[in-house]
């Protein structure tokens, strides 16, 4: 008996479901559920990421290779992290491989005596390899240095006032009285950097990386202050060292202030979901499309800031493809607004489910209710 419908293309550019599984692990179990009720299906995979954790992975998923460095991690701790080579000769560095917000090790310190040395050691690891375009993924960081730890880890250097050398974390930091940066690494100018992230913040102030993001990262009430000051000292000392007013800039405050030692080298930012959309060929694989499915662990009013799904669904309904919001949960509040962008918002629990039953089965529900909405929007 034939099909009743052509052949369905389905594009299928989920983001990974934290804890449970990575976006090519969810992008594949629904299209195993797609296949289940279509076997004709055309079914491309697209997963996605917008800067954080598992922006590596899908960074690689057309091609490239993936190295391990040994650098410190926020607790000084030494640890291997990987990275990623990609064809083009550019490197992906991600902020939650090095000084992630899930180490446990890193996050054994106070945020106070946290810093981000081990991202300027992977740069410059990656300097003595050849690269010269590196994309960073910011998000997921567990610390609130401003980024002194990565300027430490390309060759600046942090005094107090009796010229003692200083570590680059926020408590070293309240008690900076010069920087020197005659020993930062040469090569850096003829670098280029990408800062992957969708955070708008300056580096201090109400709106900065302390007073917004420090708390999530272990920042105190009684210490928000402090921090933002030693931050604001810490720019004070070097912007005009290496020439640079952009403590202000949109994405300083990203990643514990590491978006403003990336605009201290020049980088340029865009949203990282953008920057993975272009890799993975998503607009090449939406060409001749009909549907697609994207998701993310849990779905709210933030998805629509700039995260994997929005970004996704953004290129779906601009090449006039419609697309539905498949996630491990969806905030039923924020449905009005999910539901002005996604034809159609679900989650594959069939009812009542632990969290860790949904976590350890989420391929098979995933799959499932990737098979009974494809029977929905094909008949089949």
């Amino acid at each position: 008996m034939p099909n009743p419908t052509p052949s369905p293309v389905v594009v299928v550019a989920p983001d990974s479901f934290k804890g449970s599984l990575s976006a090519e692990q969810v992008a594949q179990a629904i299209a195993d559920g797609i296949r289940r009720a279509r076997p004709d299906a055309v079914v491309r995979l697209c997963p996605m990421a917008d800067g954080g954790e598992g922006t590596l992975d899908a960074m690689l998923v057309r091609g490239g290779e993936r190295r391990v460095l040994r650098v410190r991690g926020a607790s000084d701790a030494a640890r291997d992290a990987a990275i990623g080579l990609l064809p083009d000769g550019s490197a992906i560095v991600e902020t939650a491989e090095i000084v992630g917000i899930t180490d446990e090790v890193g996050m054994s310190v106070p945020v106070e005596a946290r810093d981000s040395r081990g991202m300027g050691e992977a740069i410059r690891a990656l300097l003595d390899a050849g690269v010269r375009k590196f994309f960073v993924a910011l998000g997921g960081s567990s610390t609130n240095d401003g980024g002194a730890g990565l300027l430490a880890g390309l060759g600046v250097k942090f005094f107090d006032a009796g010229d003692r050398e200083l570590a680059p974390t926020p408590e070293q930091l309240a008690k900076l009285a010069r920087v020197d940066v005659s020993q930062l690494d040469p090569r850096l100018a003829q670098a280029s950097f990408v800062g992957m992230s969708d955070v708008d913040n300056p580096l201090t102030g109400e709106h900065g990386a302390t007073a917004v993001f420090g708390p999530q990262k272990g920042v105190k009430p009684d210490q928000v202050a402090p921090i933002d000051r030693a931050l604001a000292s810490f720019a004070d000392l070097i912007e005009p060292a290496l020439g640079r007013t952009v403590r202000d800039q949109p994405g300083a405050g990203a990643a514990g202030g590491l978006g403003f030692a990336l605009h201290l080298l020049s980088a340029r930012f865009e949203p990282g979901a953008e920057v993975v959309a272009a890799q993975v060929g998503l607009g090449t694989a939406l060409e001749g499309a009909n549907w697609l499915i994207t998701g993310e662990g849990r779905s709210d009013v933030q998805t629509l800031h700039g995260k994997a799904p929005y970004i996704a669904c953004a290129h779906a309904r601009a090449a006039g493809v419609p697309a539905t919001l498949l996630s491990g949960a969806v905030d039923a509040a924020a449905l009005p607004r999910l539901s002005e962008h996604f034809t159609g918002c679900f989650s594959p629990a069939p009812g009542p489910i632990t969290l860790e039953v949904a976590i350890r089965d989420a391929a098979r529900l995933l799959a499932n209710e990737a098979e009974q909405l494809t029977r929905l929007k094909y008949g089949s």
